[in-house]
This record gives structure tokens, C-alpha cells and sequence, in this order.
């Protein structure tokens, strides 16, 4: 059984965002940590809302930046779970708003617009980078292969 690296990223961010909405983050991150690839790195892990509006705050999620993909894990309340994935070859753009309370990171694939949002307006910055900076290595590793 692997060290739950996940959930201590996701436990630090959450301690030096207070203001971000999120709710059962340990079994968000049992769900992140059951579909972590043999060796796959973390790289960063944080914890927001996964919807359009800052009103509806009962959609937690744990949002993981690896060195090969993003993931994105929710432990639905009853049963289940919710699991999405991001690879580099599906991502298009990142757009970052901020609004009064909180701020959203909306991050574009070929398929869908990914809205994560009810984050801390301080995190979007360090959110931004990390996300950035882990496509643009990665779409480069791909054009260089």
C-alpha cells in the first residue's frame, strides 16, 4: 500500500487556502489514489468544486497534476465514485477567473470545459502555474518524440 502522498498535497493546500469549499478530502483521495499508474509522480494536488456556479458547494473534488496527466476524483456520498482524466494530447487552455469570494479555473479539452471552481482567490496563481507548466513540458516531450 502506497503513502497517501495525494492526500498530504491535498490536506497542504486546503491548510494554506482556507477560503477554498471542499468537503470529504480523504475519500476523494483514496479514489485519485486507486487509479495512480505504476509509476506515476505527483506532482501537485489540490481540492475545489467541479461546477458553473459558486453556489453549489456540495460537489467536491481532489484535482491531481502527475507527471504524465490530470485527474480529477470524487467518492460520490452513497456509492460510487467519479473519475476524470486529462492527458496532454486532450488539452487545449486554461482560463482562470476570479470573482468576489472565490475564483474558477476553467480548463479546456477537445471534448468538454472542464469548470473547477469555489477556490481561494490567493491559489489561482500557484493552480495556474502548476497546470501550465505541466502541459507545456508535456506537449513538448510529445513534438519531440
Amino acid at each position: 500500500m502506497r503513502k497517501s502522498t495525494i492526500y498530504d498535497k491535498a490536506m497542504a493546500f486546503k491548510k494554506k487556502y482556507p477560503g477554498t469549499v471542499a468537503w470529504r478530502i480523504k475519500q476523494h483521495c483514496k479514489i485519485a489514489e486507486m487509479h495512480l499508474n505504476p509509476g506515476e509522480k505527483v506532482r501537485y494536488a489540490f481540492v475545489c468544486q467541479k461546477n458553473d456556479t459558486s453556489l453549489e458547494i456540495f460537489r467536491s473534488f481532489v484535482v491531481v497534476v502527475t507527471d504524465r496527466r490530470i485527474m480529477i476524483a470524487q467518492k460520490r456520498l452513497v456509492f460510487g465514485y467519479l473519475f476524470l482524466t486529462i492527458t496532454p494530447d486532450m488539452y487545449n487552455d486554461l482560463t482562470v477567473a476570479m470573482g468576489i469570494i472565490w475564483g474558477q479555473v476553467c480548463i479546456d479539452t477537445v471534448k468538454e470545459v472542464v469548470v473547477l471552481s469555489n477556490i481561494s482567490k490567493r491559489a489561482l496563481p500557484e493552480i495556474e502555474t502548476e497546470i501550465t507548466e505541466f502541459m507545456m513540458s508535456a506537449k513538448k516531450k510529445r513534438t519531440q518524440e
